[in-house]
């Protein structure tokens, strides 16, 4: 039986493709995750695993897909070999068997080239946040209040007006005054 695993990144991002290109594969079942390939725990994984018998293979859209540096792919596929079920990519086109010494060195280099573009993105993406802070931007959510706002707050919490009060008045927590009030206490 070929069973499918499906995961991207976050809640934002669409499975359509991936399930698509699974059913055209032939899976018969298949298991998804919303959530980071560097996480550890991915539920719909484990639960692949677990209903793949002997004999089946578990089908994913790209290698990455299934893990996202080496030593998980490797800890993967050494699991479901162990149980006797095979793994296949349909991006790349593999066949992963241990059972074959094409099949290991096919693993084997497949997972060095997903690390390898793993690192990329991670190297591309500090380069721009390093580009950003040089220009003056930052990361986060903007400032919920003014300069203004807080003046006009920090004179009324002086002249006695319960923070409580002007949370209200600004309909933000009493955390994001205090917040504010350290910030302005350390400047």
């Amino acid at each position: 039986m070929k069973i499918g695993y499906a995961r991207v990144s976050t809640g934002l991002q669409n499975l359509d493709l991936q399930e698509d290109s699974l059913k055209s594969e032939g899976c018969q079942k298949i298991f998804t995750d919303k959530i980071s390939g560097a996480k550890s725990k991915r539920p719909g994984l484990v639960n692949a695993i677990d209903f793949a018998r002997e004999g089946d293979t578990i089908v994913v859209w790209r290698l990455d897909r299934l893990g996202r540096n080496m030593q998980d792919l490797i800890t993967i596929v050494n699991q479901l070999n162990d149980r006797g079920v095979s793994f296949y990519s349909i991006q790349e086109n593999i066949t992963m068997d241990k059972s074959s010494s094409t099949g290991q060195l096919m693993f084997h280099l497949f997972a060095a080239f997903a690390e390898f573009e793993r690192n990329l993105i991670l190297e591309r993406s500090a380069a721009g946040r390093e580009a950003a802070r040089a220009r003056g931007r930052f990361g986060g959510r903007p400032e919920k209040l003014t300069k203004q706002d807080f003046q006009l707050m920090k004179r009324l919490i002086d002249s006695g007006t319960p923070i409580k009060t002007v949370a209200e008045q600004w309909n933000v927590s009493r955390t994001t005054i205090y917040r504010y009030l350290n910030k302005d206490d350390n400047h």
